[in-house]
């Protein structure tokens, strides 16, 4: 796979017809939504159905990719995030509808329209909005990691009050506590969606970016690629942000399979996770950089994402632009060759976590754009 700003190869864009400008009608041919996978179970309160995922769907009048994108959200959130910004901009749905894509954006099960039933999913959990802003909006106000002194990117001040930051705060929702069984049900919602528009694009997200894997995995010859946008890390333990000097402690183990809660298909095969076996880096790839946990030598392979194009981004000053690398070289070390970009290597500057409603998410879009049509047609 080939980096499309720097392969030296004329992109695919060059043609500026084919570019999709803000303010271009939309043109569309179908839409509508449905719902994917779920099933029964017996409660207190008698039957009811957990586990399945809303989908809306956009079909374009002109289409010119013949694989749709499916987009995932990540914790806290909806599909909305895909849909607008908060300032009333357009979002990547319509930017890749504009573009000949068929745009599929789901809510995660227990979350958004696919309905939440706290007898049936448990415990959610919903983070304040000084929380909110410090890492995702103004964490260059809090400093908490080396790179957040450079974000310029979020529209408006990023706090309580300002408008663009009370759009975003109102679309935050309850998060099911139980990220293991909320992974459980995306890896069979999402392949029950596989099963029925056939072989898609995965366009992940923070949370979501594991269940980009755990689908690929379940359905690897209806995967076509994956953007992974910040997928949920670093492999193993999770990481504390303290600020300096020290920047970084681990927290608990939460994915024990290295990318992922759940098991995914290793070669040899693992048949208890506690045959995973992990090292830590003796020192860090460079300055900001956390020390990666990685597979013990000799490592296991993952046979079933292996081949599927895969391109991992990250931001100049989120709080993944620490550790992103570690997920990238977990799946080198597991055979899975992949391209793993930090937006300000291709020139994309200033931007933070939810990158997809930032001041220059269009350019962002288009880069993916870029990458798709160079990588995955």
């Amino acid at each position: 796979m080939k980096n499309p700003r720097s392969s030296g190869r004329k992109s695919p864009m060059a043609d500026p017809d084919r570019l999709f400008d803000a303010d271009h009608p939309l043109e569309i041919a179908d839409q509508g939504c449905f719902f994917a996978g779920g099933s029964y179970v017996e409660t207190e309160d008698g039957r009811v159905m957990l586990g399945q995922m809303f989908v809306q769907y956009q079909i374009p009048a002109k289409r010119r990719h013949p694989h749709p994108l499916v987009m995932i959200h990540g914790g806290g959130q909806t599909g909305v995030g895909f849909l607008g910004t908060p300032d009333g901009r357009r979002g990547w749905a319509d930017y890749f509808l504009a573009n000949g894509y068929a745009v599929y954006v789901v809510d995660q099960p227990a979350r958004g329209r696919s309905g939440f039933f706290r007898k049936g999913y448990g415990d959610a959990a919903h983070r304040n909005a000084d929380a909110i802003a410090g890492r995702f909006t103004v964490p260059e106000a809090r400093k908490l990691w080396p790179q957040a002194v450079r974000h310029t990117q979020w529209p408006g001040s990023g706090v309580a009050g300002d408008p663009a930051f009370d759009q975003f705060y109102a679309s935050q929702v309850e998060s099911m506590s139980d990220a293991a069984a909320v992974e459980r049900m995306m890896r069979e919602a999402g392949a029950a969606l596989l099963d029925r528009i056939g072989p898609a694009i995965l366009l992940t997200h923070s949370q979501g970016g594991p269940f980009g894997w755990t689908i690929a995995d379940a359905r690897p010859q209806q995967v076509r690629a994956i953007l992974a946008i910040e997928p949920n890390g670093a492999p193993v333990y999770e990481v504390k942000f303290t600020g300096p000097p020290d920047w970084f402690e681990d927290e608990a183990v939460t994915r024990p399979w290295g990318i992922t809660r759940g098991p995914l298909t290793f070669m040899p095969a693992v048949s208890n996770v506690a045959d995973m076996k992990f090292v830590r880096q003796e020192k860090p790839d460079g300055p900001g950089l956390v020390r990666c946990w990685l597979q013990a030598r000799p490592a296991r392979r993952l046979p079933n994402l292996r081949g599927i194009p895969i391109l991992i981004v990250t931001a100049e000053a989120s709080y993944h632009a620490p550790y992103d690398h570690c997920t990238s070289q977990f799946l080198r070390q597991a055979g899975v060759e992949h391209d793993f970009v930090r937006l300000e290597d291709v020139g994309i500057r200033g931007n933070g976590h939810f990158m997809m409603l930032e001041k220059n998410n269009l350019e962002i879009a288009r880069y993916l754009h870029e990458w798709l049509e160079t990588n995955a047609m």
